[in-house]
C-alpha cells in the first residue's frame, strides 16, 4: 500500500469515526435513553399499589398510591381521562389518558400525565386567588382542603363545585367543569360576606417535579416552558430555563401557558379579556439530591370585593395529547379551519395560536402544510403509514423538474468519467490544469456541473420538514403499518441476529456483547432495504472528485445503515421510498443519455442476452 492510500484510509477512518459518535450522542443515546425511561415508567406502573405505612421511595419521594392517599379526592371519569382532583388545594393532579398507553400492547399502561406532589416525576395544576397583601391569613392555597358534595364525580355532564369558608367573611365556591376530550372549565368565585373590602388576585400555575418520566432526548422536539403571551411564542427547554437565574416574565391581555412534553400539555388558559403577568422559573431545593420544580404561572391584577359583593374568574385547563385537528377546534371556539391553508380565512379566535402547542419549528410555513397533507392522505387512505408514500411522491412531484436537471447533469458528468480521469493521469502534479480542462470539457459537452447538488440544496428544507413532522406529531405513535411494524415511531423491531424473527432467542442477553446486539449493532430488516436503496443510488452517480472521497462514499451506505436503524420506522419508509423514486427516475435519465448504471449490469449477471439472429 502506497502513501497515497494510507493517507485516504487514514483520513477515511478519521470522518468513519467522528460519523459514529455523532450517532453515538445525537441517534442511539438518546433512543436508548427513552427505551430506558419507557422501561422505568412502566415498572413503575406495575409497582405494588399498596405501600406500608410510612414508607418512603428512594430520593425522599412517596410511592405514587402513598401520595394520592394523603388528600381526600372526587373522581374524574371522561371518555379521554380518568384519576381523580385533590381537595387537598383543589388541584387537579392525578389524571391519566385513557386513549394511549406507554407500549402498543392493548394490555400495557395507560400514559399517566398528571401525578400528585410528593411522588416523583409530580405534574399537577393549581387555579384560585392570591392576596397583593404578604401573608394574609384566610387565602385558601395548595394546604386548604375544599369541601364537595358525597359522591360526587366529574363527568363531561356532572361538574363539580368545591366550597371553602374561612370564617373570617370570605367564602370560595369553584365550579370544575370537562368536556369530553381534555379541556377543564374553572370558575372561581369569591364572596364577601365581611364589613371591609378585600382586593384579590386571580392566578393559576401549572408545576412539574424533575424532567419528564420519558423524555423526548431529541435536539428537534421542543420540551418544557410554553406559552402564548403578547402574540409571542415563549419557548424554553428544560436545560435552557433551569440555567436561567431569574425568572422569565411576561405581561399579556389573555393568552396561554404551561409546561409541554413532546406529545403532552399542561396549559393553563386565563380570561382572554385578563391583563395577566405570566412567570416562568425554577425552584431549586437546599438538598442536593431533591429535584428542582418548573413552575409556569400567571396572576391578574388585584380587583377590590366590596362587602356583599362577589367575584368570579374564569380559567381553562388543557391536559391531555396534542392532536392538532382538536387544538384547532379550542383555538376557533368550535369552527376550525379545517387544514393549515384554508386559516387564512377570518375565524373567531378563542385561544390564540393554539396549534402552536405543538413544535413546528422555524420552518412552521412548511411542517403545518406538509402535515395537513399528511393528515388528508391519512384520512382518505385509512393508513398514515401508506399517507407517508404517498406524500413523499408529491412532494417529489413538486420538485421533479428540478431534480430531473439534477439527474441530467449527474448522468452526463458519469458518462464522461472515464475522460476526466485520463485529464487527471495526463496532468497528474499539475492541479490548475486539470482544473482547466475539466471545465473545458465541461462546456464542450454543455454540462454544468453546479446542476448536479444545488437542486439537492433546495430541496433540503423541505426534506428536513417532513422529518419534523413525523417526528413530533402525536398521529405517528404506535400507529401500525405492515407486518411485523406495529409502532412507526419506534425504530424497527425486526433483528438481523434472529434472523428477522426466525430464531427465537434475545440478543440482549448474550454476555459481554447482548448490549451492543441490541443497540448500536441493532440492524432491522427495513434499515437493511435502506443501505441497499442508497448503495445502488450512491453507484448510479458519479464518482467523487478524489480517492479519499470515493472510498468514503463506497463505505457511505453501510455507515448510515447502522446510524439510521435506530431512528423511527416511519422516517425509514419516507427514505427508503425516497431513495427508491430517485432510482426510477436515475435510471430512465441514464438510459436517455446511454449511460452506464448498476442497475442494467446487475440484471446482465443473471440474464444473458439473447443471441442476434445471424444475417
Amino acid at each position: 500500500m502506497d502513501k497515497e492510500d494510507v493517507r485516504n484510509w487514514v483520513v477515511f477512518s478519521v470522518l468513519a469515526v467522528g460519523i459514529l459518535l455523532v450517532y453515538q450522542v445525537f441517534v442511539y443515546g438518546p433512543q436508548r435513553a427513552h427505551q430506558l425511561a419507557t422501561q422505568r415508567a412502566i415498572a413503575a406502573a406495575h409497582a405494588p399499589a399498596q405501600p406500608a405505612a410510612g414508607q418512603v421511595a428512594p430520593g425522599g419521594f412517596l410511592p405514587l398510591a402513598q401520595a394520592q392517599a394523603a388528600s381526600p379526592r372526587i373522581k374524574v371519569d371522561t371518555p379521554s381521562l380518568a384519576g381523580s382532583i385533590s381537595l387537598r388545594g383543589g388541584l387537579v393532579d392525578d389524571l391519566y389518558l385513557k386513549r394511549y398507553r406507554l407500549t402498543p400492547n392493548p394490555t400495557s399502561p395507560q400514559v399517566e400525565l398528571f401525578r400528585p406532589s410528593g411522588a416523583q416525576f409530580a405534574w399537577f395544576a393549581e387555579t384560585g386567588w392570591k392576596s397583593p397583601v404578604a401573608n394574609m391569613p384566610g387565602i385558601p392555597n395548595d394546604s386548604t382542603i375544599w369541601t364537595a358534595p358525597a359522591g360526587a364525580v366529574l363527568t363531561p355532564t356532572t361538574p363539580v363545585v368545591l366550597t371553602y369558608d374561612n370564617g373570617a367573611g370570605l367564602k370560595f365556591t369553584r365550579t370544575i367543569a370537562v368536556d369530553p376530550n381534555y379541556m377543564f372549565s374553572i370558575d372561581d368565585t369569591v364572596a364577601n360576606a365581611g364589613t371591609a373590602p378585600v382586593a384579590l388576585q386571580p392566578g393559576g400555575l401549572v408545576a412539574q417535579v424533575g424532567k419528564p418520566a420519558i423524555p423526548a432526548n431529541s435536539a428537534i422536539v421542543h420540551e418544557g416552558a410554553i406559552g402564548m403571551l403578547g402574540h409571542n411564542l415563549v419557548l424554553d427547554k428544560y436545560a435552557d430555563w433551569k440555567k436561567k437565574t431569574e425568572p422569565t416574565v411576561v405581561t399579556s391581555t389573555g393568552g396561554w401557558l404551561g409546561i409541554t412534553e413532546k406529545y403532552w400539555l399542561a396549559a393553563l388558559i386565563p380570561d382572554q379579556g385578563l391583563p395577566i403577568t405570566a412567570t416562568f422559573q425554577v425552584m431549586t431545593s437546599t438538598d442536593p439530591n431533591a429535584a428542582e420544580t418548573y413552575v409556569a404561572s400567571y396572576l391578574g391584577q388585584a380587583q377590590t370585593i366590596a362587602p356583599g359583593a362577589s367575584l368570579t374568574e374564569h380559567s381553562r385547563l388543557f391536559a391531555g395529547a396534542k392532536v392538532v385537528p382538536l387544538l384547532r377546534n379550542y383555538e376557533y371556539s368550535g369552527t376550525p379551519p379545517k387544514y393549515y391553508w384554508s386559516a387564512v380565512t377570518p375565524h373567531p379566535t378563542d385561544i390564540p395560536r393554539f396549534d402552536q402547542a405543538v413544535d413546528w419549528g422555524h420552518l412552521f410555513f412548511f411542517t403545518q402544510p406538509l402535515f395537513d397533507l399528511l393528515q388528508l392522505f391519512t384520512l382518505k387512505i385509512g393508513s398514515i403509514g401508506l399517507a407517508i408514500l404517498v406524500l413523499t411522491v408529491v412532494v417529489r412531484g413538486v420538485f421533479f423538474p428540478l431534480a430531473n436537471k439534477s439527474y441530467e447533469s449527474m448522468s452526463k458528468m458519469k458518462k464522461i468519467a472515464p475522460a476526466v480521469e485520463e485529464l487527471k493521469k495526463k496532468h497528474e502534479g499539475d492541479q490548475a490544469k486539470i482544473q482547466q480542462e475539466t471545465m473545458a470539457l465541461y462546456q464542450r459537452e454543455k454540462i454544468n456541473p453546479l446542476m448536479g447538488c444545488l437542486p439537492m440544496l433546495i430541496q433540503i428544507p423541505v426534506f428536513y420538514s417532513l422529518y419534523k413532522v413525523l417526528t413530533v406529531t402525536i398521529e405517528m405513535r404506535q400507529a401500525p403499518f405492515f407486518g411485523w411494524i406495529h409502532d412507526l415511531s419506534a425504530r424497527d423491531p425486526s433483528s438481523i441476529w434472529t434472523l428477522f424473527g426466525l430464531i427465537h432467542w434475545n440478543p440482549a442477553l448474550v454476555p459481554l456483547i447482548g448490549t451492543y446486539l441490541d443497540g448500536p449493532l441493532h440492524i432491522g430488516l427495513l434499515p437493511l432495504v435502506y443501505g441497499f436503496t442508497m448503495w445502488l443510488s450512491t453507484s448510479m452517480s458519479p464518482p467523487a472528485g478524489d480517492a479519499t472521497t470515493q472510498t468514503m462514499m463506497k463505505f457511505l451506505p453501510l455507515i448510515f445503515t447502522f446510524t439510521l436503524a435506530q431512528v423511527t420506522v416511519g422516517l425509514l419508509i419516507y427514505w427508503t421510498w425516497s431513495n427508491l423514486l430517485t432510482i426510477l427516475q436515475q435510471y430512465v435519465i441514464m438510459h436517455r443519455f446511454e449511460v452506464e448504471n448498476p442497475i442494467d449490469n446487475l440484471v446482465a449477471r443473471f440474464v444473458k442476452p439473447k443471441p442476434r439472429p445471424s444475417g
